[in-house]
């Protein structure tokens, strides 16, 4: 697919638009303040994959924590402010590496001149972030609840930031609903060539807000739409990651670890697939080397509709087939299919590494 044509920012070590790899990011559930938990959850995000954290800064204690966080990681921070401009310039002080603000509600122009001074000082982009239940009256009466209003809206605090002469600019648009979500960065996309930041806010819990998530998110990419994203789900950042690394894996626009195949069983099974396939997720969760393996139900089919698979094992009746590429190449008990499946994968991996070398 053809990515729509964006300028690049830099966050960190982390570029966004442009040719770079679209990012992954989350926020942390921690209290900001909580020095100790919240670097113990930037590590725990950096660990499961994320590549830019985002924090909530809303006092002077909270912009402090950054500096503190710097101290044992590299990972690109973004400081979420709201309504006070001196938070984004204690923020930037102390080495946040982007800002998430909206210039309209932070202070007078003079308050924004003065962060947008400090932000160009230090090469910090800024986020402008327009959700649609937190839209202006004044935008509500002329455009309705629409996503040409968060579009109005956001093109507005853009506005602020170009009158200053600063370009250095990330945009997002997000929405519980769906469509309008998608509409919403559609229309954005025409307008202009900043980078977006895609996301469903409030999305819902894991399993429903992974679908919503999936779907809107997942459009707008395949579309070429899209610089970096945020999953937004009630439960564990960590789960946000995960979710978000798997819609770039399944769309191919990153390889992340090891791709499981499993076919949805069906009457001709005659093995616990189930058990096995999510056997075999767990035993390959910590494992970052892009790898299909199969998990198929029945040797009849399973191979040939997993050919695309680098290496993968499908049913028999007490035996089970081992094949690469759709190829069978060896039968083994059921009880040590599991066993002998991992076996494979690692020699594959450390093959392939040596390889490489």
């Amino acid at each position: 697919m053809e990515r729509r044509k964006t300028r690049k920012v830099k966050v960190g070590r982390i570029e966004i638009g442009g040719d770079a790899p679209i990012s992954v990011q989350s926020m942390t559930n921690t209290d900001t303040r909580d020095v100790d938990a919240t670097i113990k959850q930037v590590l725990e995000l950096e660990a499961a994959g994320c590549d830019i954290v985002r924090l909530a800064v809303f006092d002077e204690a909270c912009a402090h924590t950054i500096e503190e966080i710097k101290k044992v990681t590299d990972i690109p921070l973004v400081a979420d402010i709201h309504f006070d401009y001196r938070l984004a310039l204690a923020a930037i002080e102390k080495g946040v590496d982007k800002l998430r603000i909206n210039p309209g509600n932070i202070g007078g122009y003079s308050e924004v001149q003065k962060v947008v001074s400090a932000a160009r000082e230090r090469g910090i982009p800024i986020r402008i972030g327009v959700n649609s239940g937190s839209l202006s009256r004044e935008i509500l009466d002329r455009y309705g609840n629409t996503p040409q209003a968060m579009v109005e809206s956001a093109l507005e605090h853009v506005a602020i930031l170009e009158k200053l002469g600063y370009e250095n600019i990330v945009i997002s648009l997000k929405a519980s609903s769906v469509m309008k979500t998608i509409e919403a960065y559609r229309l954005m996309s025409q307008r202009v060539d900043y980078p977006l930041h895609l996301g469903v806010t409030e999305a819902g819990t894991t399993f429903s807000g992974t679908i919503k998530s999936a779907i809107g998110i997942g459009t707008l990419l395949a579309e070429g739409i899209g610089d970096t994203l945020r999953v937004s789900l009630t439960a564990s950042p960590i789960e946000e990651v995960r979710v978000g690394r798997e819609i770039l894996k399944a769309l191919g626009l990153r390889a992340y670890g090891i791709e499981i195949i499993s076919c949805p069983t069906c009457g001709r099974c005659n093995i616990d697939l189930i058990r096995l396939a999510e056997r075999l997720q767990e035993e390959l969760e910590g494992i970052d080397y892009p790898l299909k393996v199969a998990v198929m139900g029945c040797v009849v089919n399973g191979p040939g509709e997993a050919r695309e698979a680098d290496i993968g094992i499908a049913g028999g009746k007490g035996k089970v087939a081992l094949f690469k590429k759709g190829k069978v190449v060896s039968t083994v008990p059921e009880d040590k299919a599991l066993e002998v499946l991992i076996s494979e994968i690692r020699n594959m991996i450390g093959d392939k590494e040596k390889s490489s070398q």
